[in-house]
């Protein structure tokens, strides 16, 4: 016979996520005690200590981390089935989703303020990681969906394009290469770059891109952060390769030039992932709805722009 309940996997599970028990309290309107009893009684229920005090936080232990996944699925399968027993035209509920830093800074923003405008019960939870974190997250059952980029060949996983995009390697003005027409790959290989740590979607295109084509590359740093990757190439001799939603500002106010890098395929797609063994949910069908809607909204605008481009003969 079952003997814990979905709260006290819920406690665990906030707890898990703010690593806090007062954190927790504030997250589900409960009292600390009510927190720490609940914690108290899962762990003496199951035999395990599910978390390790460090300083002011409470880190799972082997067992919790073992336990996270399955309980996380838990939770979704009630939440599920809460709605199953509703009018599915009310879209009401929580939803996780994790982001790719280029969905997260440049197309997110736009499609949850829609969705907050339409579906005003649908609260929308985003937590930007790498793409490889990303997917091990969903894995792992802590996202409902994630938003990556390139590839994904994990079986467990379903995977549906959202929208294309391209990277491009980028200079400061003054930067040697910045008056080529064309930058060569000998010249690219003699270059100092500095890129996106390993794990990231953005260094996996550009390590594709490059693959069979230049043998070694003098990567001077790695960083995770992109803002730092355009101000080192903008100030210092290095060169980087970003997508271009996020170097589009400084490319227009001159601050970086695009390289032409005609021999480098750098063209990609942001998207979707959910895990295939997830049972039919209207909150992840109206967050797909809309965000194909604004793809398409978006592909009208852009060729617009270019057939106003386009002199009349």
């Amino acid at each position: 016979m079952m003997k814990y309940s979905l709260k006290q996997l819920s406690v665990f599970d906030a707890v898990a996520s703010l690593e806090s028990v007062s954190g927790a309290a504030r997250k589900l309107s409960l009292t600390q005690s009510a927190v720490s009893m609940s914690l108290s009684q899962l762990e003496s229920l199951l035999g395990r200590p599910l978390f390790i005090r460090q300083g002011n936080r409470l880190v799972l232990s082997h067992w919790g981390e073992w336990l996270r996944p399955r309980a996380r699925r838990l939770l979704q399968d009630a939440q599920q089935i809460e709605l199953g027993l509703h009018d599915h035209h009310i879209i009401s509920g929580q939803f996780q989703i994790g982001s790719s830093q280029t969905a997260g800074q440049h197309l997110l923003p736009e499609l949850i303020t829609k969705i907050d405008t339409d579906f005003p019960q649908l609260r929308i939870d985003v937590n930007i990681r790498n793409t490889n974190s990303v997917i091990d997250s969903v894995i792992n059952y802590e996202f409902q969906l994630g938003i990556i980029e390139g590839r994904c060949d994990d079986s467990r996983l379903h995977q549906e394009r959202w929208i294309d995009d391209y990277l491009v390697v980028v200079a400061a003005p003054t930067h040697p290469f910045a008056k080529y027409d064309n930058v060569s790959l000998a010249q690219l290989e003699q270059a100092k770059w500095v890129l996106r740590e390993s794990g990231a979607g953005t260094r996996r295109i550009f390590n594709s891109a490059i693959h069979g084509l230049i043998d070694h590359i003098d990567v001077w740093k790695e960083f995770e952060q992109v803002g730092i990757l355009k101000a080192m190439a903008e100030k210092g001799p290095y060169l980087t390769c970003l997508p271009y939603l996020d170097v589009e500002p400084e490319v227009v106010e001159g601050k970086l030039v695009i390289l032409s890098t005609p021999q480098l395929n750098m063209e990609r797609s942001l998207s979707f992932i959910w895990r295939n063994d997830e049972i039919d949910n209207p909150l992840r069908d109206c967050v797909l709805s809309e965000a194909h809607r604004m793809a398409k909204k978006r592909l009208r605008d852009q060729n617009n722009r270019l057939a106003n481009q386009i002199p009349a003969v």
